[in-house]
């Protein structure tokens, strides 16, 4: 049983080595079935006359925290894979789901708040969140005046101005 313990750990490292190896290759080959894959996707995502699939995506707002999704646009990576993208800024969660649930927008980009409290009112045909861009909301706390080493607890007896309405609750 003992010998097991110990075996089992030296048996998979192996396993486990080629398997990461399996990713290396040549950079010329790489390259080549990259292109060969873009194509691929290219000529199932066009149709047959060529041209893009037209998408609405709205997003809650302009933010840095999305950079790369604008980089993806800005390089043409989208129509790459057959896309035209049409990028509309809503400024408000509540703004992105209404222009989903009206049809204006294919997607929807927002947090899921929106999404359960659009369910909670009974929607008949309630979107569904599929996918994460960030890890992190993108909020700031800034002052008029600078703050040295500045600590939470000098909040305490402050005023602090949430978002707006419709958006992220305010956690203070």
């Amino acid at each position: 049983m003992n010998l097991k313990r110990h075996l089992l750990p030296l048996l998979i490292l192996p396993v486990l080595a080629v398997c990461m190896l399996a990713g290396c290759g040549h950079k010329d080959a790489a390259e080549s079935g990259v292109q060969k894959m873009t194509n691929e996707t290219k000529d199932k995502n066009t149709t047959d006359t060529g041209a893009l699939e037209k998408i609405t995506l709205n997003e809650v707002a302009h933010s840095i925290f999305y950079a790369p999704m604008y980089a993806a646009i800005e390089n043409g990576y989208f129509k790459q894979e057959g896309i035209d993208l049409e990028l509309v800024t809503g400024f408000g969660a509540d703004k992105v789901m209404a222009a989903v649930l009206s049809g204006e927008a294919d997607i929807g980009f927002m947090g899921p708040e929106t999404t359960v409290y659009t369910y909670n009112e009974g929607a008949q045909d309630a979107v569904v969140n599929f996918a994460q861009l960030t890890q992190r909301a993108g909020n700031f706390l800034v002052a008029r005046e600078k703050q040295d080493d500045f600590q939470l607890s000098d909040l305490k007896g402050q005023e602090v101005l949430g978002g707006r309405a419709g958006g992220m609750h305010r956690i203070m």
